[in-house]
């Protein structure tokens, strides 16, 4: 029996389990405004070229130096964006309760946001941030106009739930509770550390809840902030289990930023880059998610899969937030760590061809079709 086999029996013996699953997720926002980058334009419209890959796009942009030049974005689409809507639009999809903090506008709710907020419970720090998000067909530059996030501070988030009784019984009644986007809150290190100095002692531990974390791209933060960071989340395992997500970079840079050095981009690295963090870190779980395939670690072993790449993918932003959402819909439903990477790369796998967040019932289709 493969791996595909065991998840897909898995996720129908305990799909049913989601539905009184409830997750706490912030605190981030985006606007993200998709675009083609145009290499030559022959007509109005979608009558253009687009650069093929990100060299090319690199490449026009290199020449330009001590020159100048005009490149054109032409606009897919405005969609809601930021690690945590996108991740928490992923769990309402596959049949979770969310609740969402985060910055999604300061005086009412941005329209790219409506529909989470008529689906979720949504709780408002401040304005959205914005996002041009070039895309390319082997991978996406994210241009980020992010200032509002400076003012997501652990007083804000107290302030935005209501007060600290209010912030303490949203995280008690969490089965899942996903903190995302540490790279772009300036002031994410220090609410985490306000969450298990001043909030999480005074608050009911429920059993089984698992806290998540994703850095989104820590290469512009300092090895020493990154690293304090990291150690700051691991504390969170005396109020649950911790799992740790990250990409095939942020891996990267977090097994050279612990010390490691480097490693290979092979099933076998991977494997070793999971585990080594998280012995490192002393946490539950750490997942590692290319766009190939995906491992992780926990106190038990190690596991792979590969995933069900595709070459022209329909979206790619919000892939890792789709994985995300899928592995800890299967951590959420107590499947085996093996069946949780499962349920991520399909999750991953559905989105990037529709651009639709799958439903469980979706995870199980794709699974029984995968080939």
């Amino acid at each position: 029996m493969d791996f595909k086999t065991r998840t897909l029996q898995e996720l129908r013996a305990n799909r049913g389990k989601i539905a009184s699953k409830h997750c706490l997720a912030g605190f981030d926002g985006f606007v993200d405004t998709i675009v083609a980058p145009v290499a030559q334009r022959a007509g109005q419209g979608e009558n253009f070229t687009p650069f093929a890959n990100l060299a090319d796009f690199g490449q026009r942009i290199v020449a330009a130096a001590g020159k100048s030049t005009n490149i054109e974005l032409y606009p897919r689409m405005d969609k809601l964006g930021g690690n945590g809507p996108i991740m928490a639009n992923a769990l309402l999809g596959q049949g979770a309760q969310v609740t969402y903090v985060g910055a999604l506008g300061k005086t009412a709710i941005h329209p790219v946001f409506a529909q989470l907020a008529s689906r979720a419970k949504a709780v408002s720090i401040t304005d959205a941030a914005h996002t041009i998000a070039v895309e390319c067909a082997d991978g996406k530059i994210m241009l980020g106009m992010m200032k509002s996030l400076d003012e997501v501070t652990p007083d804000a988030v107290t302030k935005a739930f209501g007060g600290i009784d209010p912030y303490r019984a949203a995280l008690a009644s969490a089965d899942l509770v996903a903190l995302v986007n540490w790279t772009m809150l300036p002031h994410m290190t220090a609410i985490l550390a306000d969450l298990v100095a001043r909030v999480l002692p005074s608050s009911p531990v429920r059993a089984g809840r698992i806290f998540f974390f994703d850095l989104c791209d820590p290469e512009k933060r300092s090895v020493a902030d990154l690293v304090y960071a990291l150690e700051t989340m691991a504390k969170f395992e005396q109020f649950g289990r911790v799992t740790l997500g990250l990409n095939l970079k942020e891996a990267q840079q977090v097994f050279a930023a612990l010390g490691f050095g480097q490693t290979t981009e092979t099933e076998a690295g991977l494997r070793e880059m999971s585990q080594k963090i998280r012995a490192r870190l002393d946490i539950s779980t750490v997942v590692i998610h290319p766009r190939e395939s995906a491992a992780c670690a926990t106190r038990d072993g190690v596991w792979w899969v590969p995933g069900p790449f595709v070459a022209n993918p329909l979206i790619t932003t919000g892939a890792g937030d789709h994985f995300n959402a899928g592995f800890t819909t299967g951590q959420l439903l107590g499947l085996s760590p093996e069946a949780c990477l499962g349920t991520g790369v399909c999750t991953s796998g559905h989105y990037v061809r529709t651009a639709q967040s799958p439903s469980v019932a979706d995870l199980e289709t794709f699974l029984a079709n995968w080939k």
